[in-house]
């Protein structure tokens, strides 16, 4: 499947913004089942804009402004070619230790009802494979989508006593779990292409992948209740959403901010010769 993404992030201030510092992971990389065929980030206004690398491994694209402004918007923009690998993830860039990914955070702590939770969905064979389809089943029972309680902030253990959230809060739960269940898994970051005609999005799409003896890293979507498809753009990894996020930044002055996000991701019209990442 050929997929584009277009991703426009739109600050407002009520007053110029002195100095203006984002970080964008917003730029996915080849793996197995994955080829970027073109991709560019393009801001709105002057700037240094500096690529780099992040300790996970993603790409991350660092703008700061030249000169004060009342307005930016941050795009990007291209398109991915994918393939289903029924959810294994291989030759992706993995700098870290695997056990890292059984570091407990702010977001994804375990508490003594997601532990318990945990406990009541381990595979009673002592399958990990298995154990992580019932968890991803029993999270999206657990936590229903709702875009209205929680915020970049909220807690595994807060959505999961509100029993609502976004991908973000089901992804944090399920992490919290696998982890307490001594299971390697991390946060990703990336776009969904949705199959019921919708392709005007709010935001983006968060999953976990957990690894699995034998296979690997798997990709598990609770908000959606499977493994990554080929329907998944895969951007960015972490240990939570703070270390994935798709823009993160820093201003001095500006006033109050006003934020719009604009996400449209649907299969590729332009079937022309591909380009090399930018």
């Amino acid at each position: 499947m050929r997929i584009s993404v277009l991703h426009q992030t739109r600050y407002s201030y009520t007053e110029p913004a002195r100095s203006v510092l984002q970080y964008l992971r917003l730029t996915p990389r080849d793996h197995d089942g994955q080829h970027v065929v073109c991709w560019r980030i393009e801001p709105s206004d002057e700037g240094r804009l500096a690529t780099t690398y992040d300790h996970f491994g993603n790409v991350v694209h660092v703008f700061s402004a030249d000169t004060p402004l009342r307005e930016l918007t941050l795009a990007a923009e291209g398109e991915v070619e994918t393939v289903d690998t029924a959810g294994v993830i291989r030759n992706a860039a993995e700098l870290v230790p695997d056990a890292c990914f059984l570091r407990e955070t702010e977001l994804s702590a375990a508490t003594d009802p997601i532990r318990a939770f945990a406990a009541s969905v381990a595979d009673p064979g002592g399958s990990t494979l298995a154990t992580l389809h019932r968890l991803m089943f029993a999270t999206a029972e657990r936590v229903r989508f709702d875009v209205e309680p929680t915020d970049s902030g909220t807690t595994a253990d807060e959505a999961f006593a509100l029993r609502r959230g976004v991908c973000q809060d089901l992804t944090h739960v399920f992490l919290a779990a696998a982890r307490h269940l001594g299971i390697p898994s991390r946060y990703v970051s990336g776009y969904f292409r949705r199959d019921d005609g919708v392709v005007e999005q709010v935001a983006g799409h968060a999953w976990a992948e957990s690894l699995v003896p034998g296979l690997g890293w798997v990709g598990f979507d609770p908000t959606n209740v499977i493994c990554t498809t080929e329907a998944h753009v895969r951007v960015a990894i972490g240990l939570d959403y703070h270390g994935a996020a798709p823009v993160r930044g820093s201003r001095r002055g500006g006033g109050n901010e006003v934020l719009e996000v604009r996400l449209r991701v649907d299969i590729a019209r332009r079937q022309g010769q591909s380009q090399s990442q930018s």
